[in-house]
């Protein structure tokens, strides 16, 4: 670690390991990887900042079978927002459910027309009315992680590295067990997390009121 700092991976491994004081300990050494990995299942679960948002466009294709199906990013954890941006006023499409959208279907047949709905159908978005042009489509979504094991750093590591530090730390438990210093690391990333989610709530109460939408749509 550069002056102390955790500012890679590798840099965080050294922490975890330090924290432990079990660096002749190879096996729990060989684990420091998995509790890395493990804090960041647990983060993508419970972060709720807008650094976890990202912007894809992707193009329907059109005339072809399946052209209702677009891939959802690699790195896609829910959505936001999907629109058209190819269409003037860009409209957003709204969510049906998989029962909801089989049910137009069936009462509409797969007529092809501008898209108004979408769904998910596995690892795709399934959109309706069957596109009867190529749109350009901007998905706003909440994306996982980029995980420390493939990438030297990220976003969370350079913004708050305690979070990465104690989750790790707490990830440690089953193989510690006992450890008394456990409950700590436990009360130590909670309260980082809630800090950082506390902070976005913030920045979003300051950036000015809310407008309030109706909610619902009506199917065809």
């Amino acid at each position: 670690m550069a002056g102390g700092l955790i500012q890679t991976y590798s840099d965080l491994t050294s922490a975890v390991i330090e924290y432990l004081a079990r660096d002749q300990d190879n096996t729990l050494i060989a684990r420091v990887p998995w509790f890395v990995q493990s804090a960041e299942a647990k983060l993508n679960r419970t972060l709720l900042v807008r650094q976890m948002e990202n912007r894809q466009t992707a193009l329907t294709t059109y005339g072809v079978t399946d052209a209702e199906y677009i891939a959802v990013p690699s790195d896609f954890q829910s959505m936001r927002r999907i629109r058209l941006t190819s269409v003037s006023g860009r409209p957003q499409l709204d969510y049906m459910s998989a029962t909801q959208m089989e049910d137009a279907r069936t009462e509409q047949g797969d007529v092809a027309a501008q898209p108004e709905f979408y769904t998910f159908t596995g690892n795709e978005i399934e959109l309706y009315p069957i596109p009867d042009a190529a749109y350009t489509v901007e998905l706003v979504y909440r994306q996982y992680l980029p995980a420390l094991a493939s990438n030297s750093t990220n976003w969370l590591l350079t913004l708050a590295p305690d979070i990465y530090l104690y989750g790790a730390l707490l990830e440690s438990a089953p193989y510690l067990k006992k450890d008394v210093r456990l409950q700590t690391w436990a009360t130590l990333y909670a309260a980082a997390v809630k800090d950082l989610n506390a902070l976005e709530a913030s920045e979003n109460f300051n950036a000015g009121s809310l407008r309030v939408r109706p909610e619902g749509f009506n199917v065809f």
